[in-house]
C-alpha cells in the first residue's frame, strides 16, 4: 500500500491553502466528500484502497495513500486543510491512528465517524473535536419522525432541536400570539411555509392554516407533546 500521496496517476498532489480533507470513502466519507464537491467546497478525498480510489477516480479530488502513516499526511498538505473528517469507522486501530496523527498536526476541526460509544470516547479523549455515529443519529431521528406528526428532526446539541411539523388542530386558524405556544408549551415557531408561498419567519402576527409546515425549535422533550398534540 502507498505510503506517500500520489494521485490515481502517481503523480504527487500539490498542497491546498484550505478546504476539508476527506479520510475513507467508505460510505460515510464518500457522501461527505461528493456533496461538498457538488457544492462547490474545497475538498481532497483520501483512500488507501486501489479499488475505491479507481472508483471515485475522475468523480471527486482524491489520492491514494495510507494516511495511518504521518508521513503521507504530511506529504499530501494535510497541516493545509482546516478540516479534516475521518470516515474510517469499521476498522477501529486505523481510525484512532489517523485521528491521532491529525491531532498531531494541529487541525483545527476533526470531524471523525464511530461506531460505538465506546469508540466515540475513545476519539474525543485523544482530541477528536467532533464525533458522528450514524447509525445511532439516524435511528434516533427516525424514531421521533414515526412516532408523532414530526416531518423532519434536527438535534443541534444538548437536547435543542429543530422541526418540521403539522400544526396541531388548536392553533390553527389563530396568529401564533392568540396561540400562547411558547407560554403553553415551551417551544418556539421560527416559521411557517404555506402550500404554494415562499417561506416566512414567524411573528406574533403570523396567522396558522391547518396546511401549513411549521418550523419549530425548543427542548426535544418539549417539542415531542407538542407535536403530540391532535
Amino acid at each position: 500500500m502507498a505510503d506517500t500521496a500520489r494521485g490515481p496517476e502517481g503523480t504527487r498532489t500539490s498542497k491546498k491553502d484550505a478546504g476539508v480533507l476527506v479520510i475513507g470513502l467508505g460510505r460515510f466519507g464518500s457522501a461527505i466528500a461528493g456533496t461538498l464537491d457538488r457544492l462547490g467546497q474545497d475538498v481532497l478525498a483520501v483512500e488507501k484502497s486501489p479499488e475505491l480510489v479507481a472508483q471515485w477516480s475522475g468523480r471527486i479530488p482524491l489520492v491514494e495513500a495510507d494516511c495511518t502513516n504521518p508521513e503521507a499526511l504530511e506529504q499530501l498538505g494535510a497541516r493545509d486543510f482546516p478540516v479534516a473528517v475521518v470516515g474510517v469507522g469499521s476498522y477501529l486501530e486505523a481510525s484512532v491512528l489517523i485521528t491521532g496523527n491529525l491531532v498531531d498536526l494541529g487541525t483545527p476541526q476533526i470531524w471523525a465517524k464511530a461506531v460505538s460509544a465506546e469508540h466515540a470516547r475513545i476519539l474525543r479523549r485523544i482530541g477528536a473535536h467532533h464525533i458522528v455515529l450514524p447509525e445511532a443519529d439516524a435511528g434516533a431521528r427516525v424514531a421521533h419522525l414515526v412516532s408523532g406528526k414530526m416531518l423532519d428532526y434536527i438535534e443541534v446539541e444538548d437536547g435543542f432541536t429543530i422541526v418540521k411539523m403539522r400544526p396541531p388542530r388548536e392553533t390553527q386558524g389563530f396568529t401564533i400570539a392568540q396561540s400562547k405556544i411558547r407560554e403553553r408549551y415551551g417551544v418556539t415557531v421560527i416559521g411557517v411555509k404555506s402550500p404554494g408561498l415562499d417561506f416566512v419567519y414567524a411573528t406574533p402576527e403570523t396567522r396558522i392554516s391547518a396546511n401549513d409546515l411549521l418550523i419549530v425549535s425548543g427542548h426535544a422533550d418539549l417539542l415531542e407533546r407538542f407535536s403530540a398534540r391532535p
